[in-house]
C-alpha cells in the first residue's frame, strides 16, 4: 500500500478510527481525513449528557489532536463538506469547488437527526454535532419548562440531564414505553417508572400533532388535544445516514451505503463505508444491517483499515452488537437485538438502585441478547454468552450465580 492514498470522507468516530487503523495496519502512504465541520474531530456521545451538564473537557471528548495527526501523518481537511464521490476517477470533491483524489475512499459521513416535521421559528431543537448541543444548552440555563419528543437514546439523556439541571420535563412518544424499538414492548415498560422516579412527566402512547410560538413560549399539542406549555422543545427522533452527497456516484443508497461482508461498497472496488452510514451483509444474520452505535463505528472502521491494508486475507464484519445509555443514575448496556428475541427473564429488579439483567432468547433456545443496569460484570458474562451461542438456561445460571454473595473464606485458625 505504499505510496497509495486513502481518502477518509467523515471525521466522525469511524472515520478516526480508520484513519488511526490504517497506520496500525501498515499503511505507508498518504492518508487524509476531511470533515464537514470546522472543529477538530470530537466525540458525540457526551453532547446529550456531560456536556448539556457543564462538563466539556476539551481534550478528553477529543478524537484526534493536531499533535497526534501529525505523529502519524494524517492530513486534516476540516470545514469543508463534501458533495460528489466520483468512483470511476476516484476523486471526491467538496464544498467550493476543490477535490482530492484517492487510490481508496473510506465513507464514514455517519448520520445526522432525523428532521423535525414541525416548524418554529426558535425554541426547538435537534442533537447532533457541538453546534446543536451549544444552542440547547443556552437555552436550558435559561430554566423552563423542557418537552422532549423521542424517547430513545438521544431523548431519554436530554431528559435526564435537562432533570438534573433543575428543568421541569416532560417526554412524549407515540410508543407505549421507552426505547422499544431497541428493547422490545415488554421491557421497554419496566423503562417507563425510571423517568417517573425522576419527577419526569411522560405522554407514552401519544403523538403530537403541532408546535407553535417562540423560545420560551412554545405550545405543543397531543393527539388527544391536550397542549403542554414549554420553554424549550427537543426533537429526537432518530437519524438518517448522510448519504445525500453520494447520489449520482452509482452506489446503492437505500438507508446507508449497500456494502458486502467486507464493508466494500456494492458496484465500487475501492470504495469501503463503516458507521452509522454503512448497510453492510451480516453473514451471522444472513442480511444487510445498519447500526448507529458508537461501539459498532469502531470496531467496524478496524475491519476496514485491515481490509483495506491486506487485501488478500479480508475479514468478513460480523459483530455482536453493543450498546450503552447513562440515563439519570442508571448505566443501562444492551447486548445483541433483545427487540428480535422470543423470549426474556429479569434477574434482579429494574427499580430504584436497580442492578439488574434481562436475558434474551431466540427461537431455538440460545441466548442471542441481554440488558444490563448497574452491572458490569453481568454485561461482560453476558457479551462472552451471546459471542459463544450458549443456551438460555446456561446463561440464566451463570447470571445468577453472580447475583449470589461471595461464600466466606474459611479461617486457617492461625493467630495473627
Amino acid at each position: 500500500m505504499s505510496g497509495r492514498t486513502v481518502l477518509v470522507v467523515g471525521a466522525s468516530v469511524a472515520g478516526v478510527q480508520a484513519a488511526r487503523a490504517l497506520r496500525a495496519q501498515g499503511h505507508g502512504g498518504r492518508i487524509v481525513l476531511a470533515g464537514a465541520e470546522p472543529q477538530l474531530p470530537y466525540d458525540k456521545p457526551p453532547l446529550s449528557k456531560q456536556y448539556l451538564a457543564g462538563d466539556w473537557d476539551t481534550e478528553r471528548f477529543r478524537l484526534l489532536g493536531e499533535q497526534e495527526a501529525r505523529d502519524l501523518d494524517i492530513e486534516l481537511r476540516l470545514g469543508t463538506p463534501a458533495v460528489k464521490l466520483d468512483p470511476i476517477d476516484h476523486r471526491v470533491r467538496f464544498e467550493g469547488g476543490s477535490e482530492c483524489g484517492y487510490d481508496t475512499c473510506v465513507l464514514a459521513t455517519g448520520a445526522r437527526a432525523r428532521p423535525s416535521p414541525w416548524r418554529v421559528d426558535s425554541g426547538l431543537h435537534l442533537v447532533r454535532s457541538l453546534a446543536d448541543a451549544e444552542a440547547l444548552r443556552a437555552d436550558l440555563e435559561r430554566g423552563g419548562h423542557v418537552v422532549v419528543i423521542g424517547a430513545g437514546f438521544i431523548g431519554a439523556e436530554t431528559a435526564s440531564t435537562a432533570r438534573a439541571l433543575g428543568c421541569e420535563v416532560t417526554v412524549v412518544d407515540p410508543s407505549p414505553a421507552p426505547m422499544q424499538r431497541v428493547l422490545g414492548p415488554e421491557l421497554g415498560k419496566l423503562f417507563v417508572s425510571l423517568h417517573e422516579r425522576h419527577a419526569v412527566h411522560t405522554r407514552f402512547g401519544r403523538a403530537v400533532r403541532s408546535i407553535t410560538g417562540t423560545a420560551g413560549d412554545l405550545a405543543v399539542t397531543l393527539d388527544d388535544g391536550e397542549t403542554l406549555r414549554a420553554g424549550t422543545v427537543v426533537v429526537g427522533i432518530g437519524a438518517v445516514p448522510n448519504d445525500g452527497w453520494l447520489t449520482g456516484s452509482g452506489l446503492d443508497l437505500v438507508d446507508g451505503v449497500l456494502c458486502n461482508e467486507y464493508c466494500r461498497a456494492v458496484g465500487a472496488e475501492d470504495v469501503f463505508a463503516a458507521g452509522d452510514v454503512a448497510r453492510w451483509f451480516h453473514p451471522g444474520r444472513e442480511k444487510h444491517l445498519r447500526v448507529e452505535h458508537w461501539t459498532n463505528a469502531v470496531d467496524q472502521a478496524a475491519v476496514v483499515a485491515h481490509n483495506i491494508v491486506h487485501p488478500e486475507a479480508p475479514q468478513p464484519y460480523a459483530p455482536v452488537e453493543y450498546v450503552w445509555s447513562d440515563q439519570y443514575d442508571w448505566r443501562i448496556q444492551i447486548v445483541g437485538r433483545p427487540a428480535t428475541a422470543v423470549r426474556h427473564t429479569v434477574i434482579g429488579e429494574f427499580e430504584e438502585n436497580a442492578r439488574a439483567a434481562a436475558l434474551f432468547g431466540d427461537a431455538a433456545g440460545r441466548l442471542s441478547a441481554a440488558v444490563t443496569v448497574n452491572w458490569p460484570r453481568a454485561l461482560l458474562e453476558c457479551r462472552r454468552l451471546v459471542s459463544a451461542g450458549s443456551a438460555l438456561g446456561d446463561a440464566e445460571q451463570r447470571v445468577n450465580a453472580l447475583a449470589q454473595p461471595p461464600r466466606p473464606v474459611p479461617s486457617s485458625g492461625a493467630a495473627l
